[in-house]
């Protein structure tokens, strides 16, 4: 590891898009808080998110210099990145790294590199031989596995599954198979608009003694936590219409068969 190097330090944002200020204090311990502040060079996911992440934490904490002066990139990860033409690498936004800079990572919510764009960076700045710090915040992965009452021993994190309806079926299923073979926690998220959808193909896909858990808001005042067996989720949702209450919510889904 070269000293001269800059730190790549992996900065957790909050996990709902409001009332910032209010969650920082319950979100993210203070040293966090503290290094966040102390960052001119940054590496974002989305710049408008970052702003207003930064302006909160400049409310506890204040900052090293004016968001304006901040440089400031955007990565949405290469895939996404070529999609849309961009043709920037890693390496290229890691720059300030080889002048003896600090650099932060953050996503738009929660941890860097999990279910969120980062690795790359995180992969190339290793290469550089630079130091790569992670912080201490809110997954929204971990939160739900630690609360489903679920194995928390042994799971695997899917991320998206297929929307078409039946291939979301097929995989649902084949996830009850390998949780049930394994006894694995299988966890995966959804678009929000998409929530009422998924839990539905989990109803009719799944087996009746299989336990769901559903994670929503975590970390906010609206936060909601429950497991129950597929029969049980059956009463409370007969039909797509009775989810309502839970479109447009940040969402985990954990599955023990």
């Amino acid at each position: 590891m070269n000293s001269k190097l800059g730190t790549l330090f992996l900065i957790p944002n909050t996990l709902g898009d409001h009332a910032r200020e209010e969650q920082l204090a319950w979100v993210l311990p203070s040293e966090t808080i503290t290094q966040t502040a102390k960052l001119k060079h940054w590496i974002v996911e989305d710049a408008k998110t970052a702003r207003a992440f930064l302006k909160a934490i400049d409310s506890v904490s204040p900052l090293i210099c004016t968001i304006q002066e901040m440089q400031m990139n955007e990565w949405r990860g290469a895939a996404r990145n070529a999609k849309y033409g961009a043709t920037i690498k890693p390496a290229d936004l890691l720059k300030p790294l080889l002048a003896g800079n600090d650099v932060g990572l953050m996503s738009e919510a929660g941890v860097p590199g999990v279910a969120d764009p980062g690795a790359e960076l995180v992969l190339a700045a290793h290469q550089l031989g630079a130091k790569v710090k992670p912080l201490v915040g809110p997954s929204s992965i971990l939160l739900g596995l630690m609360a489903s009452g679920l194995n928390g021993q042994r799971f695997a994190f899917q991320g998206y599954l297929p929307h078409e309806t039946h291939e979301r079926s097929a995989r649902l299923k084949q996830l009850e198979t390998e949780s049930k073979k394994l006894q694995q926690t299988q966890i995966w998220i959804e678009t929000p608009y998409r929530n009422a959808a998924m839990v539905m193909a989990c109803l009719t896909s799944l087996a009746p003694h299989s336990l769901l858990c559903l994670g929503m808001d975590l970390s906010l005042s609206s936060e909601m936590i429950l497991t129950l067996s597929i029969g049980e989720w059956r009463k409370r949702y007969p039909n797509e219409a009775a989810c309502a209450t839970l479109q447009n919510r940040p969402a985990v889904f954990l599955l023990l068969a």
